[in-house]
């Protein structure tokens, strides 16, 4: 049973990630600071500290959160997908755009974390882009049967990465090119061409 003391460690942790989500949501990453959560939580900034390593760790756990409902949106935008393996791929890729601009600053924290050069990716994080691999994946073992997984696995990560920049930069108003009230035209443009 937990003690007093893991109980109110556990609630300021999950009070702490409310709050960042929050102001991640409202501000962006930049511009989180850990005096302005210290004040939301009502603790002090050191506290902060004894439950989180710093503050890119309490950013993980948000974005821990943020992959788990992009899946999540994935997984249901399926639900109702055709049996086509392509216009399945068009689908999820279309829900990721779509996720995206809902969530724009949450989104955009998954990728503009910082992390010290040559550090690898958390475990958890690796293991849910996997399952978002894997909806890619699926698809694309019926579109490619004669591919090893080991191609079918860099095929998935060079899609994901082309939808995936599409859509940063359609959404970014200070790029040029990438026009977003095209976007999901461009991504079924790409995605239709893949299998031909």
């Amino acid at each position: 049973m937990a003690g007093k003391v893991e109980i109110r460690r556990a609630a300021l942790r999950d009070a702490l990630i409310q709050h960042a989500q929050t102001r991640i949501t409202a501000d962006g990453l930049k511009n989180l600071r850990a005096r302005d959560l210290a004040k939301d939580a009502g603790c002090a900034l050191g506290a902060i500290y004894n439950v989180f390593g710093d503050l890119n760790d309490l950013v993980l756990a948000v974005n821990a959160r943020t992959l788990k409902r992009l899946g999540a949106a994935v997984a249901q935008s399926l639900a109702d997908a055709p049996q086509d393996a392509t216009q399945q791929l068009i689908v999820m890729s279309h829900a990721y755009h779509r996720f995206a601009a809902e969530n724009f600053n949450t989104w955009r924290a998954l990728f503009d974390i910082e992390r010290p050069r040559g550090e690898a990716a958390h475990g958890w994080y690796l293991h849910e882009m996997g399952q978002l691999f894997a909806y890619i994946d699926a698809p694309l073992s019926v579109i490619f049967p004669q591919h090893t997984a080991e191609i079918r696995a860099l095929l998935t990560k060079a899609l994901f990465s082309s939808v995936h920049g599409i859509v940063l930069l359609g959404l970014d108003e200070g790029s040029v090119g990438v026009p977003a009230a095209h976007l999901e035209e461009m991504i079924a443009l790409i995605l239709g061409h893949l299998a031909t």
